[in-house]
């Protein structure tokens, strides 16, 4: 296995992670800084208030984009295995 395989293995590992994870961070960001803004206008210091509707709209996301989610996670899996006699053989 020569040092440009690892190399390109580890990137598209970690294009696969940001691709997947990037949804559902998002929307954390933008629901929690929405909440944010509400409670400043409002001055309701809540603690729940920031963590239940990050929380409902990850699991929305999470519901609405498993499919891609899971697609994107098998192709990089089986990129892999079918790739593993190259990589064992060099």
């Amino acid at each position: 296995m020569t040092q440009e395989m690892i190399i390109s293995l580890a990137y598209e590992a970690i294009k696969v992670l940001l691709l997947v994870s990037l949804p559902v961070l998002s929307v954390a960001l933008f629901v929690g800084l929405a909440v944010s803004l509400f409670q400043a206008v409002t001055q309701l210091q809540e603690m729940t208030l920031t963590f239940i509707p990050k929380i409902l709209a990850m699991f929305a996301v999470l519901i609405f984009l498993f499919p891609w989610m899971l697609n994107m996670m098998l192709d990089f899996t089986r990129n892999i295995l079918t790739s593993l006699p190259m990589y064992v053989g060099s």
